[in-house]
């Protein structure tokens, strides 16, 4: 059970941010105990992929921070994001075991080589899921705040992603907690949407129907 939480936390982490869950599990397992990879996802951990990740997410964080760029980003993400979801709950769900949960006070090392594919694609579903409402919900506040949103909540998310994955790592049993508070975050941002999409389009019809109501421009009238 707390392995499925770590991968579902880790997942749900990579929908807002690809780049830190993994980084973060990779910087993890390589200098600590917390995350005990097996041997097919040792790669994580390896020096170049970390270095790999870094510029990775520092790009992301950059670019997620300005109107218009983070749509080009939430657009690239949309391959990026779930496989990130997919390695991460796969890596988490196979290795962590409850004895490994508090790192360094148990000495159990990762059970299992082997890649557990049924994780790989929940994982994948869950950030991709979550990445689509992300992708969604940022036109929204773009649009309601003439664009000065953008890096606020850009911001917000990152640190989301950052605590989401740590709890999931440090204390899995919060992502009983977490994961459904950010469902409830996604339903209300979609009805949100829907809202403001609805009042665009009765304040387009009123347009068009004072228009026609008024004098067609240039009419001629007798003189």
């Amino acid at each position: 059970m707390f392995a499925t939480l770590t991968g579902l936390g880790l997942a749900t982490a990579a929908g807002l941010n690809a780049y830190i869950p993994l980084l973060l599990v990779g910087l993890l397992a390589r200098f600590t105990d917390l995350v005990p990879l097996s041997e097919s996802w040792q790669w994580i951990e390896h020096p170049v992929t970390l270095v790999v990740l870094t510029v990775l997410l520092v790009v992301e964080f950059l670019a997620d921070k300005f109107p218009a760029v983070d749509s080009v980003n939430d657009a690239i993400q949309t391959v990026v994001r779930p496989t990130s979801g997919g390695i991460t709950f796969g890596a988490g769900a196979s290795t962590v075991q409850l004895g490994e949960i508090t790192g360094a006070a148990s000495g159990a090392a990762a059970t299992g080589d082997g890649i557990s594919w049924w994780a790989v694609v929940a994982g994948v579903l869950v950030s991709l899921a979550f990445h689509v409402i992300k992708s969604l919900a940022r036109p929204v506040a773009n649009s309601l705040s003439l664009g000065c949103a953008a890096p606020v909540v850009s911001f917000l998310e990152d640190v989301a992603s950052l605590l989401t994955s740590l709890a999931a790592i440090l204390l899995p049993v919060l992502i009983l907690v977490v994961f459904p508070l950010m469902v409830l975050w996604s339903a209300w941002m979609l009805r949100r949407r829907r809202r403001l999409r609805g009042e665009r389009r009765e304040a387009g019809s009123g347009a068009r129907t004072d228009a026609e109501d008024g004098d067609p421009a240039g009419e001629a009238y007798p003189g």
